[in-house]
């Protein structure tokens, strides 16, 4: 995360997408791992935060930058590794449609869970599933 906004000032938000997109995808870190470890950075004088529209930006401090070289092998490391999984998983799945499939899949099991359904939410739930279908193909 350090390198990361070393090499622009960032929200945490933008810290998440970022690696999210690094990644291809194939992994989206949590909220409560990014901003525990930018408030941890802040702590440290790694990084320092200016506040706009309600949101923090944390930027690179000179300790932050100097500690980044002094372990640029490490940062480097994980770097490639970013890169790896981007070029393995890039040609994969776009992640917004394997979220929509899996707020999909949610749904359907939050609605069956409610208890029986009558035919003619079978029928309804079956014809939006069946429109959805074709629309895909169409696309």
């Amino acid at each position: 995360m350090l390198g990361l906004i070393a090499e622009k000032p960032r929200h945490g938000y933008e810290i998440i997408k970022e690696i999210e997109d690094r990644l291809a995808g194939s992994y989206s870190p949590s909220p409560g791992v990014v901003y525990p470890t930018l408030t941890l950075l802040e702590e440290l004088g790694h990084a320092e935060v200016t506040e706009s529209d309600g949101k923090k930006c944390y930027a690179i401090t000179e300790e932050g930058t100097a500690f980044l070289a002094a372990n640029q092998a490490t940062v480097d490391a994980a770097l490639a590794r970013m890169s790896e999984v981007r070029a393995v998983h890039g040609g994969g799945p776009a992640p917004q449609i394997v979220r929509a499939i899996e707020n999909l899949k949610l749904a359907l099991r939050l609605r069956q869970a409610r208890g029986p359904l009558t035919q003619v939410q079978i029928n309804v739930i079956a014809e939006a599933l069946d429109s959805a279908a074709i629309a895909i193909e169409r696309s």
